[in-house]
């Protein structure tokens, strides 16, 4: 994504929105009158980014809340708009970009506007025995000028939730959305030239040249969403500038289900969640570890619970509206080849497998006898393949689990209070769902990411917010006096028994 040559898009601002009443100086004569884009565009666009960051860091809560207010009222005066342009890139059901899209957006639009002040006031903290007489606290302050790279997986919903934070926080943006959903990257376009000062919010198209170009800027902070792989290469730019760095990678996300879960429930949330938007979440089970005394049974009840949601009238699951497709050929053809190779190596396609290639559709496949070597147990799946493992103890789950890379997240479904305090105690995730998938990450104050492999900081709500931000810590002392004074050279055996003193009872 991030490989190749340097090169900027042919076109990264629109002509007509770059107006002396809305543009700042340094952007004048970015754009030539037929929209071609000068050498030394964007580093132009870079410093009026830079030059604004001083006027948003001293903006209130009210002047935040106002632009985060045109952001929501947007959402829903264009919801139709966003859910043509889901459905053009990959044939995401209107449904689901609804409530995986907008409705999320909405859900931390609202509470971000409703917790902004308690976020921006200055925060009291009390003073240790030894410096008695100070007054101290912690206030925020915008790190400057940030960059989000969204993925293609929820192109919108990705790229607006970081968007939100860093607003909210006081940052001038740049948005680099993906260019494997164009239709969507195209109503991002339009939604910041319609918001947006482009030295405040700026969004830039393109391929991989341009994501390259832009990481060897000295941004105040990047907030990355993909793969893992290419997390390192955006971890080793940042480290070029010692700039801030969120990564909201991805893993190999296990379901344990033991023999005391409600095995219809189980399937029909784990078939929610690792089908929802056709298997490409970054938060979806990636496979399950089932107890062998109920496999069979909770075999039937995803198989069931399959044909519930994509097959309701017998018409065939090719003929649903509910089921998203795979994004493109590319990850079509990858998909293919972790079902080719996991059948060559024995693996028993218990439901599913069906492939059209030319409607980009792989049916909700689940997977059995499936040995160690094949690549699906090794790879990030991204897709609607689901590997079914058994278990006869749980420490065997966890053993399996914690062999392997941290996962982003880990489902436990069980009615045993013991089982799911071991679980959730004995594997490190970056999140979990206790009988239920994917829904904490739409909670908009638990902090959502990964931990090691899957991840590096969080996001959401009061996490994201932070994320953008400098938390700066303040003393504050009475002018001609410190409670230390007495401390200070030359180091004369009183001083150095003052500060004996000190070290052994403050």
């Amino acid at each position: 994504m991030l490989c190749g040559p340097a090169v900027l898009p042919f076109s990264l601002l629109n002509p007509a929105f770059v107006t002396p009443q809305t543009a700042s100086a340094p952007l004048e004569g970015l754009v030539s009158p037929a929209g071609a884009i000068a050498a030394n565009a964007f580093g132009e666009a870079f410093t009026a980014l830079r030059q604004r960051t001083a006027a948003l860091r001293q903006e209130d809560v009210a002047a935040r809340r106002a632009r985060l207010q045109k952001l929501m009222n947007w959402l829903h005066a264009h919801r139709s708009d966003i859910q043509q342009a889901l459905f053009a890139d990959f044939r995401k059901p209107t449904a689901e970009t609804d409530l995986t899209e907008i409705w999320t957006s909405l859900v931390e639009l609202k509470h971000t506007m409703s917790q902004l002040k308690k976020w921006m006031a200055p925060r009291k903290v009390a003073a240790p025995v030894a410096l008695l007489g100070t007054r101290s606290w912690v206030q925020v302050e915008p790190k400057g000028v940030v960059l989000i790279i969204a993925p293609w997986n929820y192109p919108f919903y990705l790229a607006v939730g970081p968007l939100i934070s860093a607003i909210a926080a006081g940052n001038a943006v740049v948005i680099k959305p993906a260019e494997q959903t164009p239709a969507t990257s195209a109503l991002l376009q339009k939604l910041c030239e319609e918001l947006f000062r482009p030295d405040e919010v700026l969004l830039l198209q393109g391929d991989k040249t341009v994501a390259t170009e832009l990481l060897k800027l000295p941004w105040d902070h990047i907030f990355f969403t993909g793969s893992p792989e290419v997390g390192k290469i955006v971890m080793r730019a940042a480290a070029e500038h010692l700039c801030g760095l969120t990564l909201e990678l991805g893993g190999k996300n296990p379901a344990v289900v033991d023999e005391t879960a409600n095995l219809r429930d189980a399937a029909e949330k784990i078939v929610w969640g690792k089908f929802l938007n056709n298997g490409q979440t970054c938060v979806a089970p990636d496979y399950l570890l089932v107890q062998e005394s109920v496999q069979p049974a909770l075999l039937t009840e995803l198989t069931a619970a399959i044909q519930r949601a994509y097959n309701p009238s017998g018409a065939g699951i090719e003929r649903s509206e509910s089921l998203a497709r795979v994004v493109n050929r590319h990850h079509f053809a990858r998909l293919a080849g972790l079902l080719e190779d996991a059948q060559t190596k024995g693996a028993t396609v218990a439901t599913g497998g069906t492939l059209n290639e030319a409607q980009l559709y792989i049916e909700p496949t689940i997977l059995t006898n499936v040995p160690a070597s094949a690549r699906v147990l090794d790879e990030e799946i991204f897709g609607p393949l689901l590997p079914v493992l058994t278990f006869k103890t749980l420490p065997e789950t966890t053993e399996y689990i914690n062999a392997r890379l941290k996962p982003l997240a880990q489902y436990v479904f069980t009615a045993d209070a013991t089982n799911r305090r071991y679980l959730l105690e004995n594997v490190s995730a970056g999140g979990a769902g206790v009988n239920e998938t994917v829904l904490h990450f739409a909670h908009p104050e638990l902090p959502t990411g990964g931990v090691g492999n899957s991840g590096l900081g969080k996001a959401h709500g009061h996490s994201g917010f932070l994320a953008f931000s400098n938390e700066k810590g303040v003393l504050r002392q009475h002018v001609g006096f410190t409670g230390i004074k007495a401390m200070y050279p030359p180091y004369t055996s009183k001083v150095q028994k003052l500060i004996g003193l000190l070290v052994k009872y403050l």
